[in-house]
């Protein structure tokens, strides 16, 4: 296997991209889709971080029409 160039083995050149999500934003993001649609821990994680924030936005708009705000 090649050798990485040294810009990328140290990670001084990598800018932008998601290395990790927060586990706290995780879990809430998780029992918030988990509490009103009843689905699945692990289907809910398994889930893309872009599907899951979608899910998210979609069922506090749900929310917000059912209370009127």
């Amino acid at each position: 296997m090649p050798a990485l160039p040294t810009r990328v083995q140290c990670g001084a050149a990598i800018v932008g991209g998601i290395l990790s999500y927060p586990l706290q934003r995780l879990h809430e993001e998780v029992a918030f889709v988990a509490y009103h649609f009843n689905w699945s821990h692990d289907d809910i994680a398994a889930m893309t971080h872009a599907d899951r924030r979608n899910w998210v936005r979609q069922i506090s708009g749900i929310n917000e029409r059912i209370n009127g705000q």
